[in-house]
């Protein structure tokens, strides 16, 4: 499939990499195939796009959240994926969106509303973590900071 789009210009996305949200994501139900991007010109700290191919101009900034939560592990009943099932350990990709506003330092990420990425079957859901230990806004500027500085070491 071949798009043009507003962040990585035109792109061709086999078939095989397509992302399936047979419900669409929080916010845009009608979005429901995305490709995961990255941009290889920036040291972007893992981030990563979520690009839509229904809305060329639509791309999300995502992450894993165990790079900025090491403890990130909540506790998601089947009822929620049931979705994307059958899931696999080796097949399941969580990732976390980021919000990047103009003050950069106010940067976060939804611990609240995790992406869940079944690669075995390409199907993907979003859901809501009943749990007050993960935020809607989970500041990160801070830690990736750290993190860059270790690198440098």
């Amino acid at each position: 499939m071949k798009l043009t789009t507003r962040i990585f210009g035109e792109i061709d996305i086999e078939d095989s990499k397509i992302i399936e949200f047979p419900k669409g994501i929080i916010g845009f139900p009608d979005m429901t195939q995305f490709a995961l991007m990255h941009d290889k010109d920036k040291d972007t700290n893992n981030i990563r796009w979520l690009q839509s191919l229904d809305d060329p101009v639509f791309a999300m900034p995502v992450m894993d959240p165990l790079y900025v939560k090491p403890d990130f592990n909540p506790v998601v009943p089947e009822e929620n994926i049931k979705d994307i099932l059958p899931l696999e350990d080796e097949d399941l990709l969580v990732l976390v969106t980021v919000t990047v506003p103009q003050d950069i330092t106010k940067m976060t990420v939804n611990l609240k509303g995790p992406i869940i990425i079944n690669s075995g079957n390409c199907k993907a859901c979003q859901i809501i973590i009943d749990d007050d230990d993960y935020p809607v806004k989970y500041p990160i500027y801070d830690y990736l900071q750290k993190q860059k500085e270790l690198a440098q070491r």
